[in-house]
């Protein structure tokens, strides 16, 4: 090995080994909390590649301008509770930017926290950006200032996906289920009012709460669903626990279709396998099967550096709307980054996407896709090498899923 080589390396190592806290102080420090062991963890730890994915690509690009990004997993094994331990650890290691959204228990937990700490401690204020925890409470009666949501709600979700769904009229007997905490019980509420407004005649014929992250075996559930002769399915499962659903759901020969949020979470494609095509569909802002496949050498990129699926789209958006608000600042101030991302605009993946300032509920497209074989001019890619992949059956602009808020902002003085 040539010294100028050994060198390198050691300056390399060196560099791995550092506390990612000991930056310049301009620089953006991102402390990603979500789960990265447990029953969620193929979730997490995907997300977590995704995010860093962004960041490298932010850093080699210099999207940030003079600004490095850093990022950095912490793991709350998807607890509430745990997310707390992570947060403290966090802020006291110099990171001042919280990237979460695997559960709304976590995010409000959260959301709370980083209130008090930023009232008490207004020289070291933290800013929570939410890349799926859908509770429409976060952007409504419980909204603040220091989150911002870069999904959709599961209200505007459901209203886009019920619309769809009301429009087949061979819909006609509906069953609901989802995990037993606010957004499953988001997700429940939203169904039932969203289709009897849309269709009456759509009877509801189960509705259903589970435990999150403890039902093991979904056949009783899915018995029930058969014996209630359910022709759909909607559910608001995420992660091991949608996987599992439709696990069962395949192994009992249930024929019913399955109308999720998130269909295209790990694990959950290689559940769902070929018994599922033309079968699930799911609701997502973005689809590596878009219309012009942009973000296409993302997606391929993101497969040869770590063998897995490029398909939470939100950190590309999370990581280029904070490093473009860091420059335009010109810190890396939290309150002065949240007050440039208000109404930003910025063109994602997935079209044109503006942060609202009411809010911090971005506005952005949404996508609905169904499971199908691979290989088509219109499914270029598939999903976790099964051969199947997401088709858009539909795209919603954002301003026909867009819905008021009761947001109360309060502001801190700039």
């Amino acid at each position: 090995m040539s010294k100028v080589t050994s060198l390198g390396w050691l300056a390399a190592a060196v560099m791995a080994c550092a506390d990612p806290a000991a930056v310049n102080a301009q620089d953006i420090k991102i402390a990603f909390i979500d789960p990265l062991t447990g029953p969620f963890a193929p979730v997490g730890n995907n997300q977590l590649k995704s995010l860093q994915f962004a960041v490298d690509l932010a850093n080699k690009e210099k999207w940030g301008g003079s600004q490095t990004l850093h990022v950095e997993g912490f793991d709350n094994k998807g607890s509430p509770q745990e997310s707390i331990v992570q947060l403290n650890s966090a802020i006291d290691r110099g990171y001042r930017f919280v990237v979460q959204g695997d559960g709304s228990g976590a995010a409000a937990a959260l959301i709370d926290a980083i209130n008090k700490h930023n009232q008490r401690n207004p020289d070291k204020r933290v800013l929570f950006l939410n890349h799926g925890a859908l509770d429409p409470d976060f952007t409504n009666s419980k909204c603040s200032f220091w989150h911002f949501r870069f999904d959709a709600n599961s209200d505007m979700k459901l209203e886009a996906l019920t619309s769809y769904l009301a429009a087949d009229k061979a819909v006609k007997r509906v069953y609901v289920i989802g995990q037993n905490y606010s957004h499953g019980q988001q997700v429940s509420r939203a169904a039932k009012e969203y289709l009897k407004a849309k269709r009456p005649d759509v009877e509801i014929v189960g509705d259903d709460l589970h435990p999150i992250a403890q039902v093991k075996d979904f056949a009783p559930y899915i018995a029930k669903i058969k014996a209630a002769g359910a022709d759909t399915v909607i559910t608001g499962n995420w992660g091991a626990d949608l996987a599992l659903l439709i696990k069962a759901a395949k192994e009992a020969g249930l024929t019913a279709n399955f109308y999720t949020l998130y269909g295209d979470n790990s694990g959950v494609p290689t559940a769902i396998t070929a018994d599922g095509e033309n079968r699930v569909k799911t609701i997502s802002y973005w689809n590596m099967n878009n219309e012009t496949y942009n973000g296409k050498d993302l997606v391929e990129n993101f497969r040869k550096k770590y063998d897995d699926d490029y398909y939470q789209m939100s950190t590309y958006t999370i990581v280029a709307m904070l490093a473009k608000a860091g420059k335009e600042a010109n810190s890396s101030d939290a309150l002065k980054i949240a007050n440039t991302l208000e109404n930003m605009k910025f063109t994602s993946l997935n079209g044109e996407v503006e942060m609202r300032a009411s809010d911090h509920q971005i506005q952005q497209p949404l996508y609905i896709k169904t499971w199908v074989k691979a290989g088509a001019p219109d499914v270029l890619f598939d999903q976790e090498k099964t051969g199947l992949g997401w088709r858009t059956d539909k795209k919603i602009d954002a301003a026909t899923i867009t819905q008021p808020t009761t947001c109360q902002m309060k502001r801190p003085a700039s």
